[in-house]
């Protein structure tokens, strides 16, 4: 699925989201800073509540930090309007979400090509992309089923499938490998390396999957609302081909 090279990129700046007001305010990023490359991987490890998905959020255009600065593509999006937000999100951004959000009465190809309307993108052009994309996650024979015919993997895979068809700038994983053995998973992470590598892709992947940091680039801990380096991805020596 190769393409043209995108040159963006996500810089975080001092970001701080907080939840409720006065005393009983939950503070839960605490001035973070993280820069993604195009065409590179940043793994993202931290236990439950501690962030994670509220950074991806605030990256994805879908909330507001309290404080500081995000970049995509150059532009600090939060000071962008609702209607910039929703058109960066449309042609720049793709997610995979944990819970699929797969439309149950489309099928598994159908729920692909559904995403690549809203960039406008024509029908035969649509279809080999997805075909491509199922093709890619090992899910062809798959591509007329109903997701209450698939495994929670293969919905996982069919979640990855549509990410990847629309050739975004960027792409937010939460959790991609979730729901899928060992084998797959890296199958999986080899697929969004050769991605990234050859669309500039920037990837930053929430994970609790110890596979996902022989892949990335670069790995980090997001723990008390602040990202460390992770300890597991120190002195790592696995190349993904």
């Amino acid at each position: 699925m190769s393409g043209t090279r995108f040159d963006s990129n996500i810089k975080v700046v001092n970001v701080h989201r907080s939840f409720g007001t006065g005393g009983r305010a939950v503070h839960v990023l605490k001035g973070v800073d993280l820069k993604v490359e195009a065409g590179t991987m940043i793994g993202l490890y931290g236990p439950s509540g501690s962030g994670k998905t509220t950074l991806l959020n605030l990256i994805g255009a879908l909330d507001h930090p309290n404080e500081g600065e995000i970049y995509i593509d150059d532009t600090d999006i939060t000071r962008m309007s609702e209607g910039g937000r929703a058109r960066l999100r449309r042609k720049r951004i793709s997610f995979i979400f944990q819970n699929y959000t797969l439309i149950p009465t489309y099928t598994a190809i159908e729920n692909i090509d559904l995403t690549l309307r809203l960039p406008g993108l024509g029908y035969f052009e649509r279809r080999r992309r997805s075909r491509a994309a199922l093709e890619a996650v090992g899910l062809s024979a798959w591509a007329d089923h109903m997701p209450d015919e698939l495994s929670g993997g293969q919905k996982q895979r069919v979640a990855i499938a549509r990410a990847l068809a629309a050739r975004p700038a960027v792409i937010l994983a939460d959790e991609p490998t979730s729901g899928v053995d060992t084998r797959t998973s890296k199958r999986v992470m080899a697929l969004f390396h050769a991605f990234a590598q050859e669309q500039g892709t920037a990837f930053l992947i929430v994970s609790h999957d110890p596979v996902v940091v022989e892949y990335v680039d670069q790995a980090y801990d997001l723990s008390n609302g602040r990202i460390s380096p992770h300890k597991q991805a120190e002195g790592k020596t696995h190349e993904a081909g």
